[in-house]
């Protein structure tokens, strides 16, 4: 029993962290100190889960929880023998490795952010709201964009803005609004499974070298059946009415929204093309996209001179608007986690789960888990214990906690940040519903998965 705590418990917490030797494994999970850097983690992490309700950042409690435990750690550490230098050489590497992801994700917000601000996204939802849809073909529309919107931007925003479409055409009907956030949940993660530039948890394993660039496309035919059996399920459901028309026009794009568009297509080629040619991580790519663009929105600015100078286009405000909770979120995560294993837990975790079980049931078990904790520590868990799999292994465990969170409206960002949004319209419960729908196409995704690529 307590095996199966220390596992579940370390599933729930383990991020991307250097890969440690066995010599670098303190190994001392039965102490009082090991046990008291779990509570700690727990403590935290159930002040996340509970973020909506009490309304306290979720990276606030884990950052104090990273910082309570690594003091531990350098206890326990000192206890062994384990030399200073040797320490800091532990953290560092998890330094590296944080640094590299957030660079990474804060160019790709940047990017998003100034196509917002462009009015991009509002012009495709305006865009949308004129053409008069009927529900059922508003409802496929606006899935299949979020499928293929969300290989290229997180889950989050493109739940966000296909959300506005549906409550905007929808006011007048919660049957269609609470169905048609359902499938933009259930859409937004499995299009972001088969992109590595589509969650954090592809980009954690693409930069963890366990699939390349265009490996990750095998996974597009289980993503999609993923999508389309709850969807199918779902369309007779829909009312089969015509919503109100609406007499809005266009939102007008601003100045420099098409080629900020096309620079952010040659952003993701340059980190992939990086990667792919000099074997440089992918944050470089990144970094010079992110060059490129400032340098264009320094002529932008230009362009704009008859503009008051809190309207112009800057790239900073950009950069300051990204999703700063998230990215120390993900800080706190790292290294409560990279603790927990530096004590041992992730060496348990790893013998229990891929040796006692086998691969295939422990990576499908951490898909369902991934409907309870947040998908990016347990996909952590399982990089950091990296078991010896092969590349459909690797493929399928990214796809179960991609796809996990669609379970409960709770297991992702998108189906909270909908919730939040709808005002009611849909809830937890009316997410429970289609519940079956969403695990019948979980595991036919996986035997698709398997049929096509082990």
């Amino acid at each position: 029993m307590l095996r199966f705590l220390f596992a579940l418990l370390a599933l729930s917490v383990v991020p991307q962290v250097a890969c440690a030797s066995e010599a670098e494994i303190l190994g001392l999970v039965a102490t009082e100190r090991g046990v008291y850097c779990i509570l700690i983690f727990i403590i935290a992490y159930t002040l996340v889960m509970t973020e909506e309700f009490i309304e306290l950042k979720k990276s606030k409690p884990v950052i104090v929880a990273s910082i309570i435990i690594w003091g531990e750690v350098a206890y326990l550490a000192n206890t062994k023998g384990v030399s200073a230098e040797d320490l800091q050489r532990v953290i560092a590497g998890n330094v590296n490795e944080y640094g590299q992801l957030m660079l990474f994700l804060l160019v790709a917000m940047t990017y998003i952010n100034a196509m917002a601000e462009r009015n991009v996204f509002e012009r495709l939802r305006s865009w949308l709201i004129a053409r008069n849809f009927g529900y059922r073909k508003l409802f496929w529309i606006t899935g299949v964009i979020a499928f293929f919107l969300s290989a290229v931007a997180d889950n989050l925003t493109t739940a966000l803005l296909m959300g506005t479409v549906v409550l905007a055409v929808g006011k007048d009907n919660p049957r269609f609004i609470a169905l048609g956030l359902i499938n933009l949940v259930v859409a937004a993660n499995a299009g972001g499974a088969f992109s590595p530039f589509g969650d954090i948890t592809t980009l954690m394993v693409w930069q963890a070298e366990k699939a390349s660039f265009f490996e990750f496309f095998e996974l597009f035919i289980p993503s999609a059946v993923n999508f389309l059996v709850p969807a199918a399920a779902m369309h007779f459901a829909i009312p089969n009415e015509q919503p109100e028309q609406s007499d809005d026009g266009l939102v007008p794009l601003k100045i420099g929204a098409y080629p900020i568009c096309a620079l952010f297509g040659l952003t993701i080629a340059l980190a992939v093309g990086l990667k792919q040619f000099l074997n440089l991580p992918p944050f470089m790519g990144m970094m010079l996209g992110w060059g490129i663009l400032a340098i264009y929105g320094f002529w932008l600015k230009h362009q704009e001179h008859d503009l008051p100078k809190d309207k112009r286009f800057d790239i900073f405000e950009m950069v300051r608007d990204a999703e700063w909770d998230t990215l120390m979120f993900f800080f706190g995560v790292i290294f409560c986690v990279a603790g927990l294993a530096y004590i041992g837990y992730l060496k348990i975790t790893a013998e229990w789960l891929y040796g006692d079980m086998g691969a295939t049931t422990a990576n499908i078990l951490i898909g369902i888990l991934s409907a309870i904790v947040d998908n990016i520590p347990v996909m952590f868990a399982v990089i950091e214990m990296d078991p010896n799999m092969p590349l459909y292994q690797w493929l399928l465990v990214t796809l179960t906690t991609g796809v996990g969170g669609s379970m409960l409206s709770i297991g992702s960002a998108a189906g909270v940040a909908l919730m939040g949004v709808s005002k009611g319209k849909y809830t937890f419960f009316s997410h429970l519903r289609w519940t079956p729908a969403i695990v019948a196409g979980y595991f036919l995704s996986i035997l698709v998965h398997i049929w096509l690529n082990a």
